[in-house]
């Protein structure tokens, strides 16, 4: 039978309520199977669903745009989606993309929806918010399997033809017309556009997979596929999700693929819902439309003040703190440029005080040092004298003990928000990694000794503690350690606690200039011999 006969038969059949789903089986393309094998964090209502997300259009700034942004749990984790169980979306984090006086941007996605159960149930609410001038992104198709008509009942037909089927909730004995992805795009972009307003089309983020070629594994046969064949039909921007971030993700490797998931393989970690939007913001900018001229500019690289090989310092304040009068508190970062040649090497120092491995983190702070390493650089890294504090009250600025892969999500009183705190070595493999990710080299040094002594007059030691976990985290990734504690400390133990006392300013942690000047000379007498020969 002819094609287009066969789709006006069954057109037919449907509208007089004659076709059943067995018989049309024949005819329409089986759903494609659930292979992600992950239950949505969102057992929520729709009810629930509607008062937790944002009333469409209530971020609008007087006549300035709106971009909306619809998707799934990929987009927006649960009702909320606020991380409650270590996973985000990137949906949270896109607004930070973004200049606020430009455009706002609200997420309505939510977890668990397909191309076909977000258009059936929420679009209608989020349309009615859409005004000419705004935007619409949209990233559907996590959710669009499993069966027609029973269960979650959110699959689409497969591929972006005109086929549709009419079908009977099996538990509720409602009654729907299926459509293909392609169909379901098609209807978002004609509504969007009647509206006066702007459709984007986004293919969907990666799972972390990797095919036999050690790559991450793309959908470019299916989703991705239909969602960049619409957008060239129906001649709307496409932006290629899936490719940006697992091409990221290829150079990446599985360590640090890894950490960007939470719990699965399809739900991001903070780490991963940020990158997602990264990717999302760099398509954006790839794109001649005014939106992307409302993007935040990329953030600036750390200033260099020569073209040669680098050495950057991160640490706390006993790397980096007021450093200015001989008589006050000195980091040994300050002083540490007195034992290289300053025709070889630049030394950089972006330690600052009071952080942890996890605040300098938080913060951005690592960021800026990654996105300014070059191969050849090289990165100094001396955690350990703010780790052991609180972790979710007061300063807030602790991790868990150890060097192990161990999480857990915990609510932070200061900021209200949730966040997965990871262990103190943990966050030292992640530094590590990141610099030989940008071809530099990175040594892990233990913290500097405090002028703490015992009953039997031994200066106090963190060999079982910070200093067994540092070594641990090095050697987990194959980089030099350092014992600054130790080699230091028994400097000071051979001076006594009396004489000790000149190389501390104010407290038993702060060193002087003096101190600085000791543990940056006992640092550099025992970096590795690609230092020594900067000397």
């Amino acid at each position: 039978m002819h094609t287009s006969l066969k789709v006006f038969l069954r057109s037919a059949l449907a509208g007089a309520g004659l076709l059943a789903f067995a018989s049309a089986q024949a005819q329409v393309a089986a759903p494609m199977p659930d292979v992600n094998g992950v239950i949505d964090n969102t057992p929520d209502s729709i009810l629930q669903a509607r008062m937790a997300r944002p009333v469409a259009g209530s971020s609008r700034n007087g006549n300035r745009p709106v971009l909306f942004t619809v998707g799934n749990s990929t987009m927006r984790t649960g009702t909320k989606g606020n991380g409650n169980n270590g996973q985000w979306g990137w949906g949270y984090f896109f607004p930070d993309f973004f200049d606020k006086d430009s455009v706002t941007v609200e997420n309505h996605a939510l977890g668990g929806m397909s191309t076909r159960t977000f258009y059936t149930r929420l679009w209608p609410d989020v349309l009615k918010g859409v005004q000419a001038g705004d935007y619409v992104m949209i990233e559907l198709g996590h959710n669009d399997n499993g069966p027609y008509d029973s269960g979650r009942a959110r699959a689409t037909i497969p591929g972006i033809g005109t086929d549709s089927l009419c079908v009977t909730i099996a538990e509720t004995g409602e009654k729907e017309t299926v459509y293909t992805y392609g169909e379901y795009l098609r209807r978002y972009i004609n509504q969007v556009k009647a509206k006066g307003a702007y459709p984007i089309l986004l293919s969907l983020t990666p799972r972390k997979a990797w095919d036999e070629a050690g790559r991450v594994v793309r959908v470019d046969k299916t989703f991705g596929l239909w969602a960049r064949q619409v957008a060239e039909a129906e001649d709307v921007p496409f932006i290629d999700l899936n490719e940006i971030s697992a091409s990221k993700y290829d150079t990446f490797g599985p360590d640090k693929v890894e950490y960007m998931f939470y719990l699965d393989r399809i739900h991001t970690s903070q780490f991963g819902a940020v990158e997602n939007a990264r990717s999302a913001a760099e398509g954006l900018r790839q794109l001649d439309i005014p939106l992307a001229r409302w993007l935040k500019p990329e953030p600036a690289q750390i200033e260099r003040k020569t073209s040669l090989p680098a050495i950057f310092l991160i640490g706390d304040s006993t790397v980096k703190n007021k450093d200015a009068d001989p008589d006050d508190m000195w980091g040994w970062g300050a002083v540490l440029a007195e034992q290289f040649d300053s025709t070889k090497v630049e030394i950089i120092n972006c330690a600052k005080a009071g952080r942890s491995a996890r605040t300098f983190l938080d913060e951005g702070r690592w960021d800026e040092v990654y996105r300014s390493l070059r191969p050849g650089d090289m990165v100094i890294m001396q955690f350990g004298h703010n780790d052991g504090g609180d972790i979710n009250t007061g300063k807030a600025r602790g991790e868990l003990h150890g060097a192990g892969p161990e999480s857990k999500v915990f609510l932070m009183e200061p900021t209200g928000r949730y966040q997965v705190v990871y262990t103190y070595g943990w966050y030292l493999r992640k530094f590590i990694g990141d610099a030989h990710e940008k071809g530099a080299t990175a040594v892990v040094v233990s913290h500097t000794p405090r002028n703490k002594w015992d009953a039997e007059g031994r200066i106090e030691s963190n060999a079982d503690s910070y200093g067994l976990w540092s070594r641990q985290a090095a050697a987990q990734m194959g980089a030099p350690w350092i014992d600054l504690n130790g080699a230091t400390g028994a400097k000071l133990q051979a001076l006594g606690p009396e004489a000790a006392a000149e190389y501390f300013k104010k407290d038993h942690t702060h060193s002087s200039l003096k101190g600085a000047r000791l543990n940056a000379s006992t640092l550099a007498s025992l970096l590795p011999p690609a230092f020594q020969r900067l000397r």
